[in-house]
């Protein structure tokens, strides 16, 4: 199968090929992250398990529902990533329910308007999986992407979580962010 030609400043499904383009995107995320976990994950994680984890990902999900978007900027060099699928919290409805789980725009990239297409195609791609609302977990403390997402239409449902390291040595605050996936006409 051939890929098609790229699109510069667009959106669409990443392709299995691209899986090295994706891990490097992630890892130069990572190095963003406060520290120490930033470093924790960079030291911790091979870049290689990481290409073949988003190979399997990309070219065999384990839900039908599951999407890896890639924002695409000119030349076809990836300048972003998304994951979409269906939401597993506990409180989820099962179904109706479906998450942003990564997005990474990379550094360089950033106020160019690809965080702004990435979004609007993870809404636009549960949406076209039958889900009609969306969830997010976000850093605390990351009050830029919070900015933007609220901006965009999501809000805070009031659930937190901490995650962190198997050890207990890092932990993370995230606050959950919702919205609805209705079509303005819908409403």
């Amino acid at each position: 199968m051939t890929e098609p030609p790229a699109v510069a400043d667009s959106v669409r499904l990443a392709w299995p090929t691209e899986a090295p383009a994706v891990a490097a995107l992630q890892r130069r995320g990572w190095q963003g992250l406060p520290d120490p976990l930033g470093s924790a994950l960079l030291a911790e994680v091979d870049e290689a398990a990481m290409v073949t984890a988003w190979e399997q990902v990309i070219a065999r999900p384990a839900d039908a529902r599951q999407r890896v978007l890639v924002a695409v900027g000119e030349g076809g060099r990836l300048l972003g990533f998304a994951t979409t699928g269906p939401c597993d919290d506990p409180d989820a409805e099962a179904g109706a329910d479906g998450e942003v789980d990564q997005f990474c725009v990379d550094p360089p990239a950033q106020g160019r308007g690809h965080g702004s297409r990435l979004l609007n195609a993870c809404a636009d791609t549960l949406r076209a999986d039958g889900f009609t609302h969306a969830r997010w977990w976000v850093l605390a403390a990351d009050t830029v992407l919070r900015r933007f997402l609220v901006a965009a239409g999501w809000e805070p449902d009031g659930a937190t979580r901490t995650i962190g390291s198997e050890d207990g040595t890092v932990t993370l605050d995230q606050v959950r962010l919702h919205t609805s996936l209705a079509q303005d006409d819908d409403r």
